[in-house]
């Protein structure tokens, strides 16, 4: 028995109930389906839910009795040994053996598709987050938003969200002069221009540059300024991409600042804002009135000498995510980005959205490594390219992935590079290898999965392993809802423990000579489905599920 084919037999006694005018409550009120979690004293049950304490003051009974009259139908379900009604009102629900150990087949035979929801369909998402200016290498301070955005992109499609992941790329503006005056320089034997950019990538931009135009020196500055924006910017965003393709971090757009501005989307921002009525002048300059929405004081759309500013910019952006479909837009923004929050919202505000609906902004504390070592190529940054060369894509993504956004973290590269329990991803990576092994050597043996008895698994270690593989549906939908994959990554982390204690107590393959029976066959089902959780959480962390280690 699943969590949620419990959870739809609860709904459906509740229904039963209330239509035999047992419990005082609509058919309406009744919801499709019953949430259960797993008790934090196993020895409550199997089971839990605050049903009876949800509906009870609508039913106009209190908590005990309306538990009560529930608890006497769920008795009747097949595969529910024992209901107990604890405090207030919650029921604990114990299913026998046979009903925990239906889970391991139902996990195979769901395959990838097991822990996916529909909690988030209907709702279409654009999260950005990286957008790195493309003015040089990603660096240690885009990691954690990149491993972290893609892994809540998933987690949110594993719930039936719509996700769109998108990069805004930065390249209007002075820096792209900069940026282009430093490749020119550097071409030309000059020093860095005043607030330019060092480092051997400019040198090696320099060479793309001159090996896609060859008479690149011939032309004056200003004639050359142009060329080598569009060619060191184009080939500065390949960098990125392959750096991100190489971490495992797929994005759906790439959306250029500069076509916002190319199209006029600054003017038309401003005019639709200001038909709002929150746009005023003032001192020649155009403001956007966003104290009334709660941010600390008005702000400057474009200045007095015409020119937009980067906020006004970033108002085009909302409203063409908005423009696009997109109901709910998601910003994950890095430590020193707190200011953004309230005019960001502001900004929904004033294009008539709910700002407490259609955006969220999430902020990521500051991550760095132990002992990482500055990028020869740029000279004053820790390059991602660098980190995945020495820590490897999978330590550093899931290591990024296993803590809140919100704390500040230090990463051990001597623990990640152990193969050791100690060493987190090792430990979940190896319980999948372990899974795969244990496959491997049990088809040799000829077991096979041809037979399935769900009541043979009944020792301890296989009731507690079936416990946390039925956690894992809740535990997507947990971190879905309040942007949490860590979430995923902790529970992974017990999965693998209690595979440990399983495959130590339970053997899947017979000992020497003897008969293989169905106790081996049913064991290599529930070897099978922890296998495939693993994957699955794995997957959305976007780390990889090795075969053998």
């Amino acid at each position: 028995m699943t969590p949620e084919e419990l959870s739809l037999a609860i709904s459906a006694c509740l229904k039963d109930a209330v239509a035999a005018g047992e419990i005082g409550l609509s058919a309406s009120a009744v919801p499709a389906e019953v949430r259960v979690e797993r008790p934090k004293n196993r020895e409550h049950g199997d089971w839990a839910t605050n049903i009876a304490l949800q509906l009870s003051k609508q039913a106009g009974t209190n908590p005990r009795e309306f538990a009560t009259i529930l608890s006497a139908r769920l008795k009747t379900i097949d595969g529910v040994a024992a209901v107990d009604i604890a405090g207030p009102g919650f029921l604990n629900i114990t299913v026998d053996a046979a009903a925990a150990g239906a889970l391991a087949k139902a996990i195979v035979e769901a395959g990838p598709d097991y822990g996916t929801n529909t909690a988030l369909a209907g709702h279409t998402v654009n999260m950005e987050f990286v957008s790195a200016n493309p003015t040089g290498p990603l660096h240690i301070g885009h990691t954690r938003w990149a491993a972290l955005g893609d892994a809540i992109a998933r987690v949110l499609r594993a719930s039936g969200a719509d996700v769109t992941a998108e990069y805004y790329i930065n390249d209007a503006g002075t820096q792209m002069n900069t940026f282009a005056q430093s490749v020119y320089n550097r071409l030309h034997g000059l020093p860095v221009p005043d607030g330019g950019y060092p480092g051997q990538y400019i040198a090696d931009l320099g060479h793309e540059v001159l090996s896609e135009h060859p008479d690149i020196r011939e032309l004056t500055e200003v004639a050359a300024i142009p060329v080598i924006r569009a060619a060191a910017y184009q080939a500065q965003m390949k960098d990125i991409q392959a750096t991100l393709a190489d971490f495992g971090v797929e994005f759906d757009v790439f959306f250029s600042e500069q076509e916002l501005h190319d199209a006029g989307a600054i003017g038309s921002a401003v005019a639709r804002l200001r038909e709002q009525g929150h746009v005023f002048d003032d001192g020649g300059a155009v403001w956007l009135r966003t104290t009334d929405f709660g941010d600390d004081k008005d702000r400057v759309m474009v200045r007095a000498n015409g020119e937009p500013t980067y906020f006004a910019a970033d108002a085009a952006y909302y409203l063409s995510k908005k423009d696009r479909g997109f109901t709910e837009k998601i910003y994950l923004l890095g430590a020193d980005h707190h200011g953004y929050i309230n005019r960001l919202k502001a900004i929904a505000a004033a294009a008539g959205d709910d700002p407490e609906v259609n955006i969220e902004v999430l902020i990521g504390q500051l991550v760095s490594v132990n002992g990482a070592k500055l990028s020869k190529r740029a000279g004053n940054i820790i390059e991602l390219k660098d980190l995945i060369d020495w820590l490897g894509k999978d330590a550093v993504r899931y290591s990024l992935a296993r803590f809140p956004a919100d704390s500040p973290l230090t990463l051990d590269p001597d623990l990640l590079k152990k193969h050791s329990n100690e060493n987190p991803v090792f430990y979940v990576q190896y319980a999948h290898a372990r899974t795969r092994g244990a496959a491997r050597n049990a088809v040799a043996a000829g077991v096979d999965r041809s037979a399935f008895e769900a009541s043979l698994l009944d020792h301890a270690t296989e009731n507690e392993l079936l416990s946390c593989l039925g956690s894992y549906p809740s535990i997507v939908a947990k971190a879905a809802e309040l942007r949490e994959p860590h979430r995923i990554a902790r529970h992974l982390e017990v999965i693998a423990g209690a595979y440990h204690r399983w495959y130590d107590a339970c053997r899947i393959a017979p000992m020497g000579d003897e008969a293989v029976t169905d106790v081996n066959r049913t064991r290599l089902w529930l070897n099978d489905a922890t296998s495939q959780v693993l994957a699955n959480g794995l997957d959305l962390l976007g780390v990889s599920a090795p075969e053998r280690m």
